[in-house]
């Protein structure tokens, strides 16, 4: 026999046997996929009511269609909101034991019946429409004990249903009751608060309404004081006046009475400054020759037992500052040093340049003026409170209390600084540091208003229209007006004035006064006559100067400052009428 015939009939037998073997698997698992697709069919008919099936270990597991969902079962039993099923009508398929306790009854009661039956019938429309929208939102659910309970409900669609094909829909209750009472409670511990508030509030503004009382009171004992002094030199002088004196006796006598009138216009000036109704007017100062003007009112404000001692740098630098403010700051320090000083002594004043300093919040070239007394002192808490507006240590009706108050605000509105260094029993020095000027200050020496003669100036005098309703100042400002050479035609209101215009020729300049009765202050007046095409030179009075500033800049009208000199006046009236008239303006016939 061949022996390779016998291998090759091997071969042959082996591979048939292999298909066979295949055919056969495969035709077990085709019967496996129809077993299983038959068993996909049957749960989806509802033929069958579990499945059992064989795991890794060959242990068989039925799962029945009940423990399927048995876990979400009891998600919906166990959970706080209320939970059920129904039909786009409303008819209650299911809910759980959380709605039933909602409503205060069995859920046997509930299942079969409305959602109806516990919704008020005005709302009902309403939860229809978010049935059959899938939406939510808030109403009342009423219990079987006719409660009506806050709720939040959330309806969304679920399935068609297979036998009529009718929507099956989820709703979601939720109770509200306890947020809207912790939404109350908030309400009441926020009104409570804002009670609280408002108490507080009025207990502040009661506490401020003391202190501001306490702190008029202060005022105006030192201002009924200051003021007082002042007009008994006036009214003593006038009377002292009217007897036969001698030249000099009589120039002494009037030079004491300008020098109160000076002090009265200073002392209002620091009311206004601490009112915040004057600005400062900042320019080139040199302080050697500011303080030598002020040598004759300082001494005559600080007696024959007080001696005024100037050291000044010989090349003290030029500040720039406000003349007047640094004039009113000089004799508040020098007047406080007296005090300081009852059995009498020297005042100090001090002048010292100081290049690029970097201290008190400062940076650059400043000139430390100061003034020392060899007085009292301060203690420390005097010292805390000293800058302080109607601090003051003095009795009743000796002090305002505005004198540091205003030399503090003087320093850092001129943009500099105020330190105080003082030790009780050892004297007192204030020191001012004022920024220097790079310009160099006018040569013309401080006036002082004396009332030297004055005149009109080169243009020719005219007819000036009074505006005043004070009819002291009227009768002395036509007094001053007669004196400069001008013929006066007063009236007291701004409709008097226009009424005046209209009739009056040959007026050639009005002064008015910005504050006026009858419905029409200055400014008015000046609108009124620019709407009557009267254009007229205009001079504004006011002795709220910042106030009405900047109304008076608006419409390029200069403003005359009261208290005002002969020369103030004579200065601003023949400025006014150096002034060109718009085109097309022309004065009245």
């Amino acid at each position: 026999m061949n022996p390779l015939v016998g291998k090759e009939s091997s071969g042959a037998i082996s591979d048939a046997s292999a298909q066979q073997q295949l055919r056969l698997e495969n035709s077990a698992l085709r019967e496996k996929l129809r077993e299983a697709e038959e068993t996909l069919e049957a749960i989806r008919n509802g033929d069958v009511d579990a499945v059992v099936v064989s795991g890794a270990d060959d242990v068989p597991r039925v799962y029945t269609l009940e423990t399927a969902d048995q876990t979400y079962r009891l998600l919906v039993e166990e959970m706080q909101e209320g939970a059920l099923t129904l039909t786009r009508s409303g008819d209650i398929l299911y809910c759980n034991r959380r709605l039933a306790e909602l409503v205060e009854t069995e859920p046997e009661r509930i299942i079969g019946g409305t959602l109806a039956r516990f919704i008020a019938a005005a709302d009902w429309p309403g939860v229809l429409g978010l049935i059959a929208s899938g939406s939510k939102g808030e109403l009342g659910i009423k219990t079987e004990g006719g409660r009506i309970i806050p709720a939040h409900v959330s309806f969304s669609a679920l399935r068609a249903d297979g036998l009529n094909d009718e929507e099956i829909y989820c709703c979601i209750i939720t109770d509200l009751t306890e947020q809207r009472s912790t939404a109350d409670q908030l309400r009441g511990a926020h009104a409570a608060l804002l009670a609280q508030v408002a108490e507080r509030e009025h207990t502040e503004r009661l506490l401020r309404q003391s202190q501001k009382m306490e702190a008029v009171g202060q005022l105006t004992g030192g201002i009924a004081h200051d003021f007082n002094n002042l007009l008994m030199v006036i009214s003593g002088g006038l009377s002292i006046l009217d007897r036969e004196l001698t030249v000099e006796r009589r120039r002494a006598v009037r030079e004491g009475m300008r020098q109160a009138a000076e002090r009265g216009a200073a002392l209002t000036r620091q009311l206004l400054a601490f009112s915040r109704q004057k600005e400062l007017y900042a320019k080139p100062i040199a302080i050697p020759r500011h303080l030598d003007g002020m040598r004759e009112l300082l001494d005559g404000s600080l007696g024959g037992s007080v001696t005024v001692k100037t050291v000044f740098h010989p090349d003290v630098w030029p500040v720039r500052v406000d003349e007047g403010e640094l004039g009113i700051a000089l004799l508040n320090l020098c007047v406080n040093a007296r005090d300081a000083m009852p059995q009498g002594g020297t005042i100090t004043v001090a002048a010292v340049n100081r290049a690029d300093i970097r201290e008190y919040g400062l940076t650059g070239d400043f000139v430390e003026l100061s003034v020392s007394d060899t007085g009292v002192g301060m203690d420390a808490e005097t010292i805390a409170r000293c800058l302080e507006p109607f601090y003051t240590t003095k009795d009743i009706g000796k002090g305002s209390g505005l004198g540091l108050a205003q030399v503090y605000g003087f320093a850092h509105g001129s943009g500099g600084s105020v330190q105080i260094e003082s030790r009780a029993g050892e004297g007192t020095k204030v020191l001012l540091l004022l920024p220097r000027s790079s310009e160099s200050p006018s040569a013309t020496a401080r006036q002082t208003g004396s009332g030297d003669a004055v005149s009109a100036g080169a243009h020719e005098l005219c007819r000036v229209l009074l505006v005043e309703d004070d009819v002291q100042v009227a009768s002395l400002t036509s007094a001053m007006l007669a004196e400069l050479g001008y013929e006066v035609i007063p009236v007291t209101t701004g409709q008097a004035a226009l009424n005046e215009l209209a009739a009056t020729p040959g007026i050639g300049l009005v002064l008015s006064d910005v504050m006026m009765p009858g419905g029409m202050d200055g400014m008015g007046l000046v609108r009124e006559m620019r709407q009557r095409r009267i254009s007229l030179p205009v001079v504004l009075v006011s002795g709220f100067s910042a106030a009405a500033k900047r109304d008076a800049e608006d419409e390029g009208i200069p403003l005359l400052p009261k208290p005002y000199t002969l020369g103030d006046l004579a200065a601003h009236l023949t400025a006014a009428l150096s002034m060109p008239r718009p085109l097309g303006q022309h004065p009245p016939p």
